[in-house]
């Protein structure tokens, strides 16, 4: 699957967000080794702490299906900053996937100025109990 059409994937499912708090909402899209995608959309709640990002509701769904073969991770936003994974869903994501593993971000506005990014360079010592 082309880098354009997970993100357009993840455009998509940006808009189904639950966030009347931030007025962030952000889509995910998970890409595994046979072309399955698992998607997740932030869901937010009043006591800040139980809300869930939409990259951690995607990587949940595939674990959840007994996928671990992640080969990428689309990340977009209707807002205007780029959606780049927060501290928890880097963590997260390093549990599952290796540090080549490839993030794309954008602003569903600007779908085709998307970033790539490795896991390893935004989680450069992430921390690991096993290996």
């Amino acid at each position: 699957m082309k880098s354009e059409t997970l993100l357009e994937v993840a455009a998509k499912i940006a808009g189904q967000a639950y966030a009347p708090y931030s007025e962030y909402k952000v889509g995910a899209a998970l890409l595994c080794a046979d072309g399955t995608v698992f998607t997740g959309c932030n869901v937010e709640n009043s006591s800040y702490g139980l809300t869930i990002c939409a990259e951690r509701t995607a990587i949940f769904s595939a674990i959840k299906e007994g996928r671990r073969d992640l080969v990428a991770l689309a990340v977009v936003t209707l807002g205007e900053h780029m959606p780049y994974p927060c501290g928890a869903c880097r963590q997260v994501l390093s549990e599952f996937c290796p540090g080549e593993f490839s993030v794309y971000v954008a602003t569903v506005g600007a779908l085709e100025d998307y970033e790539v990014i490795s896991l390893g360079e935004l989680l450069p010592h992430g921390f690991k109990l096993i290996d």
